[in-house]
């Protein structure tokens, strides 16, 4: 048996279970684990700027490819703290992330010792689970355990908080004895198979929603292959686009308050069965229940099974893993396939195609400064099918999902639910650094761009190269957009005279010198006609360089994006496409 310090059998379970990169910031009460990272190698390290960042550089690694699990690390304290925006983002979106802390030692926790803090009670509420190891002995089994929760059930991030001393500890582990637990996932019987298939084929107008559990399943195929098998069309979540192609004849749109399409929401209001499958009925997604149940009957598969029936109660619900639910309708639909007892959807299929044609909002605008929308219509033109697109909150993600396209699978990195500003960033940092082959494309607006500016630095240490379109109007564009209600402007205006930069006419912070001073490259756009030109400089920049490229694009003030209170009442602000001109690169043209 060999005799090694508890924090080196951390570092040994770890490697073992698939971890090879680690994003954090060292500090005293940590530096245990650190000198066992560098002592045993095969964990690869990237420095963060602020704790908070390395929590989403985490969350953005986890996110890349099925199977991924983001380790962040800080000290006692502060640290853990600022890990906790991090930790609620990712057990919103169901997200395993695992968050190592250190800790004051045992005996002075209790004696309010410098940055000790009860850390684990603090994250209580956005962990899975949370535990501060007192016996050294049980480092390695933490550590098991950790992975065996996040892997488990509904996935979701972790923290394990070291004392310093347990770290030091010395301890008999043999890492050779050593296997992962068994990963257990709820599984959808034959009967509950048959009564959902059943329910789908005696449906007129069914949909399918594809939630963000699809894609924690890697069940992307199955779906697709479901919907081919049953001609059943496919509304994504905005946590399950890209679970099928953009372009695919049965997508048929996103559903929403916010980040919707015309024609999907037209789309789900017209139907009479919406079959969910690893969703949570997301409330900007559907809006109020009523209006969104209103007609149609429901099926609800959830891997957590206390979703089924958390915002409304389904016709069915099946608590099962998004992946083995689809092997089971697989089964059941290629048996009712081949006896010829599924309905022929065609007709559906090109009412919902005809809506999806139509029901375009415009996006082609030459004023200067730029309308939003025009900005998107050139990032299509400019970026390719395999484009991985990262974004969090505000009206540049609401209509980035409104006017941008989406090919593959984990293609749409995005931070569902929390929404905290300052996550793209780090986010996309983590994504190049789980696939540095990805071609990356992240989108903010400015306030998003300023929360968590100083990690790319990062970028630029650990060349971590990838481009970052800024649309700048220099306000709380949601915010502003949504203070209309209370007929106020109030707080939410970021223009300033910048005595060092006139020539932004008040647009406030000189981004492109605070990108430049950060080691990155960065390109300023007034006129929309001349964005292909900058994406082109861009890529050539960033191949280059190997560093974060800034476009960024100086916008109207104000616009206000297409969004409602209900999913039949949205309002379209700006004019809509009537001819193929008016949205050149949308999905579906209209001519």
């Amino acid at each position: 048996m060999a005799r090694m310090r508890a924090i080196e059998a951390a570092v040994l379970v770890m490697r073992r279970e698939g971890v090879d990169t680690a994003f954090g910031v060292p500090g005293a009460a940590i530096n245990p684990l650190y000198a066992a990272l560098k002592k045993l190698g095969g964990i690869d390290h990237v420095l963060a700027r602020h704790v908070e960042g390395a929590s989403h550089m985490a969350e953005g690694y986890t996110r890349t490819n099925a199977g991924n699990i983001g380790v962040c690390i800080g000290t006692s304290g502060p640290a853990g703290t600022d890990m906790v925006t991090g930790l609620y983002s990712a057990s919103a979106d169901s997200i395993p992330i695992l968050c190592i802390t250190g800790q004051a030692p045992r005996a002075r926790m209790h004696k309010e010792d410098f940055q000790a803090v009860d850390i684990t009670s603090i994250v209580g509420p956005v962990t899975k689970w949370a535990t501060t190891v007192m016996e050294p002995g049980q480092v390695p089994r933490a550590f098991q355990r950790a992975f065996h929760e996040m892997r488990s059930g509904r996935p979701g991030p972790v923290l394990i908080d070291l004392p310093f001393d347990v770290q030091m500890a010395e301890i008999e582990f043999d890492i050779d004895a050593y296997e992962p637990l068994p990963v257990a996932k709820p599984t959808t019987s034959r009967v509950q198979a048959e009564k959902a298939i059943a329910m789908l084929n005696d449906a007129e107008r069914p949909l399918l929603v594809a939630g963000g559990g699809i894609s924690n399943a890697d069940a992307q195929d199955k779906l697709v292959e479901f919907a081919e098998l049953t001609g059943v069309p496919v509304v994504p979540t905005l946590m399950g686009w890209g679970a099928i192609p953009d372009d695919h004849k049965l997508m048929v749109g996103m559903v929403g308050l916010q980040t919707s399409h015309r024609y999907g929401n037209a789309t789900l209001l017209a139907s009479d069965l919406v079959f969910g499958i690893g969703n949570r009925w997301a409330n900007r997604h559907t809006g109020s229940v009523d209006v969104y149940t209103e007609g149609r009957k429901f099926i609800h598969v959830d891997i957590e099974p206390t979703q089924i029936g958390r915002v409304f109660n389904p016709d069915l619900g099946i608590a099962s893993d998004a992946g083995n639910a689809l092997d089971a309708f697989l089964e059941v639909a290629r048996e009712w396939k081949a006896a010829g007892k599924l309905k022929d959807r065609s007709a559906w299929v090109e009412a919902c195609r005809e809506r999806k044609r139509t029901l375009q909002r415009k996006t082609h605008f030459d004023n200067v400064p730029a309308k939003p929308q025009r900005v998107y219509e050139e990032m299509n033109e400019a970026f390719g099918k395999d484009t991985c697109y990262v974004s969090t909150i505000g009206l540049s993600q609401i209509a980035g999902a409104q006017f941008l396209h989406v090919y593959k699978p984990r293609h749409w990195i995005n931070c569902g639910q929390a929404g905290p500003l300052g996550w793209t960033i780090p986010a996309a940092l983590g994504v190049v650094k789980a696939d540095p082959q990805r071609q990356v494309v992240a989108l903010s607006g400015d306030y998003d761009f300023q929360f968590m500016i100083e990690e790319l630095a990062v970028g630029a240490q650990f060349n971590l190269p990838y481009i970052h379109v800024l649309v700048n109007n220099s306000y709380l564009g949601l915010i502003r957009q949504a203070q209309r209600g209370f007929d106020i402007d109030y707080c939410v205006q970021l223009a300033f005279e910048n005595i060092n930069a006139p020539e932004l006419n008040g647009y406030g912070v000189d981004h492109v010198a605070v990108v430049e001073g950060l080691g990155c490259k960065a390109i300023r756009v007034f006129d929309p006609n001349e964005l292909q030109n900058a994406f082109a400089e861009a890529k050539r920049l960033m191949a280059e360089h190997r560093v974060p490229v800034v476009v960024e694009i100086i916008l109207e003030r104000v616009t206000n994006i297409s969004m409602g209170t209900e999913i039949n009442a949205i309002n379209e602000f700006e004019e809509l496409a009537e001819r193929g001109v008016d949205a050149p690169t949308a999905i579906s043209l209209l001519d």
